[in-house]
């Protein structure tokens, strides 16, 4: 699955004047977005994600802030949206606007490099690229985290949170969560 990177939406809105100050103004978005935790993965910051798909100044002088849910009945949305609103305006980042954006769909393939290995980190094995699914049931086998074992079963599709997998282990016998290719 591909869509619109995060990274390129962080472009000033289209018809924007680009000024020191928007650009400060977005920066500090992005820089205080960074700083939110995901409250379902804690983990990883928003941004890491790849939920927010743009921090940008709009001509109205409002910042413009778009996130993408994982899924979208995901319900830690409207809990993000909050956490998003406070970390803006303790920033003191002026008159925003949070928007939810849900076209293109968000993709696994937007956490960031640094995401998925905080997502290994903290016990979650990360998603293969979407693309490397293709048309096939599973990816290569999972390793485990623990043990990096490849003797691994996926013992429920449905984890903690509808964007995780509960799999096993049949060397250690650990259970572990695995975030889905979507």
């Amino acid at each position: 699955m591909s869509g619109a990177s995060p990274t390129a939406a962080r472009r000033p809105a289209r018809g924007a004047p680009s000024t020191p100050d928007t650009e400060a103004r977005s920066a500090a978005a992005w820089q205080a977005l960074a700083r939110v935790e995901d409250p379902e993965l804690p983990a990883l910051s928003i941004v890491e994600l790849g939920i927010v798909r743009f921090a940008e100044v709009r001509p109205d002088g409002v910042l413009g802030v778009g996130l993408t849910p994982t899924y979208t009945g995901c319900p830690a949305t409207e809990h993000i949206e909050s956490l998003v609103r406070d970390a803006l305006e303790a920033a003191g980042l002026g008159p925003f606007a949070v928007t939810r954006v849900l076209s293109p769909a968000w993709s696994s393939d937007w956490i960031t490099a640094e995401g998925r290995r905080k997502l290994a980190e903290y016990g979650i094995v990360p998603p293969p690229p979407a693309a490397s699914w293709g048309r096939r049931v599973s990816p290569a086998p999972i390793a485990c985290p623990r043990c990096s074992s490849t003797r691994t079963e996926c013992t429920s599709q449905f984890g903690s949170t509808p964007c995780k997998a509960l799999h096993r282990c049949r060397d250690c016998l650990e259970p572990f969560e695995c975030f889905k290719c979507i």
